[in-house]
C-alpha cells in the first residue's frame, strides 16, 4: 500500500500550515510515475473545526485513523501556552513507539514536545517561539538557525513557509531528489533554500533607546560604520570604562557591543545587497565595514546567513527591461513596485 499520511485539523486551526500539507500529499500527481502518498485528516477533537480565516473543516477520520499511518503531520498548534488534548498525546506516543514518522510546523513542536517525543532529540521551531521552548523543555537541543531539523523519526520546521521546506525534504527522502525537484517546480519554489531561519528574523532593537549615552553611541555608530570601532573606543567615546560599556549595552540591547556591530553591519550590508544592484560586493563589504568579502562572508556564514552574492540574487530588486538593458539584468538604482511580489 502507498506511504499514509495522516494530517492533523483540530479548532483554531492554522489554515496555511494545513494547506501546505494537504498541497503536498493529497493532491495527485501522476506525471511522476511513482506511487504517490495516500492521506487522510484526522480530527482532534469534534467538529466543524474552526480555522483561521473564517474557514470551518470537517474531517471525515478521527485520532483512530492515526494508527494506520506511516507519517503524521503537526500544523501550528493554535496556542504555544496550551497543554494538547491527552487522547492526542497519547495517541502520538503510541504512534512513535510504533516508528511513525512525525513532522511539525512551526508551533506544532509544542505538541510533540507535550508528548515527550522530543526529549534528548535536536527540534526547530518559529524564531518567536524558540525562547520559549528552550525553557519550557530544557530536554529539547533547541537549534535556532534552521529551516528545519531532521532527527531521522521526528522532523520539525521552523515558520510557517519553512513547513514547505520540510514537506519537500520528506518527499525527497521518500522518493530521491529527481521527485523532489519536479514537486518543487510544480509549486514554483527551489528544491532547497540555502541557509537558515536567522536571515528572516528582524534585527535586535534597544530596550530602552532613550538610555543615557548607549542610545546616542549607537546612533553614531551606525552613522559610521564604515570606521574602525573597538569596546575601547566605544568606551572612550561615550565616557565609560571597559566593564561599564558592556554592561549597559547588555541591558539596552540584549547582547555585547561587539555583537551589536557585527549586526549592524550586516543589516547594512543586506541593505545595501538588496537596493544597490550595480554596487560591486567589495564596496558593500567597505561601506558596512567587514573590510574585506571574505569576512563579511564569513560574518553571513556565522549567522545562518547565505553568501552575499546569493543574498542579492535571492533578494535584490531587479530593474524592468528598459532601453538596452537584457530581461531581468540588475541595473542601476532600485525602483518602486505597484505590488509587492510573493
Amino acid at each position: 500500500m502507498p506511504h499514509l499520511v495522516a494530517i492533523l485539523a483540530y479548532d483554531r486551526l492554522c489554515t496555511f500550515e494545513f494547506g501546505c500539507a494537504v498541497e503536498l500529499f493529497a493532491l495527485q500527481r501522476p506525471e511522476l510515475g511513482v506511487e504517490w502518498y495516500r492521506h487522510v485528516v484526522c480530527a482532534v477533537e469534534p467538529g466543524p473545526l474552526r480555522a483561521m480565516g473564517g474557514v470551518r473543516v470537517e474531517a471525515a477520520h478521527g485520532l483512530a485513523a492515526l494508527r494506520r499511518a506511516n507519517t503524521i503531520v503537526i500544523p501550528g498548534w493554535r496556542d504555544a501556552d496550551e497543554r494538547p488534548p491527552e487522547p492526542l498525546l497519547n495517541a502520538l506516543r503510541r504512534a512513535h513507539a510504533r516508528g511513525v514518522r512525525l513532522a511539525s510546523i512551526c508551533s506544532g513542536v509544542f505538541v510533540l514536545a507535550h508528548a515527550g517525543v522530543l526529549e534528548g532529540r535536536r527540534a526547530t521551531t518559529h524564531w518567536r517561539y524558540l525562547p520559549r521552548l528552550a525553557e519550557r523543555f530544557p530536554g529539547i537541543q533547541v537549534v535556532e538557525s534552521s529551516l528545519y531539523v531532521d532527527e531521522g523519526p521526528v522532523i520539525t520546521s521552523a515558520g510557517s513557509a519553512a513547513g514547505l521546506d520540510m514537506l519537500l525534504h520528506l518527499v525527497r527522502r521518500d522518493f530521491g531528489p529527481g521527485v523532489a525537484n519536479r514537486v518543487a517546480q510544480r509549486l514554483v519554489m527551489p528544491p532547497h533554500r540555502d541557509g537558515g531561519q536567522a536571515q528572516y528574523v528582524p534585527r535586535p532593537m534597544p530596550r530602552t533607546p532613550e538610555q543615557s549615552g548607549i542610545a546616542r553611541l549607537m546612533d553614531w555608530m551606525r552613522e559610521n560604520l564604515r570606521q574602525h570601532h573597538s569596546v575601547e573606543s566605544m568606551a572612550k567615546r561615550s565616557h565609560l570604562s571597559r566593564r561599564s560599556l558592556q554592561r549597559r549595552f547588555l541591558e539596552a540591547a540584549g547582547m555585547s557591543p561587539g555583537e551589536w556591530l557585527i549586526r549592524e553591519r550586516i543589516a547594512l550590508a543586506k541593505e545595501l545587497l538588496e537596493t544597490h544592484a550595480s554596487r560591486p560586493i567589495e564596496e558593500v563589504a567597505e561601506l558596512a565595514g567587514f573590510g574585506s568579502v571574505e569576512s563579511m562572508r564569513r560574518h553571513f556564514r556565522l549567522r545562518g546567513l547565505v553568501s552575499p552574492a546569493s543574498y542579492r540574487r535571492q533578494f535584490g530588486l531587479k530593474r524592468p527591461s528598459v532601453g538596452g538593458a537584457k530581461p531581468g539584468q540588475q541595473t542601476g538604482e532600485p525602483v518602486s513596485l505597484p505590488f509587492a511580489p510573493d
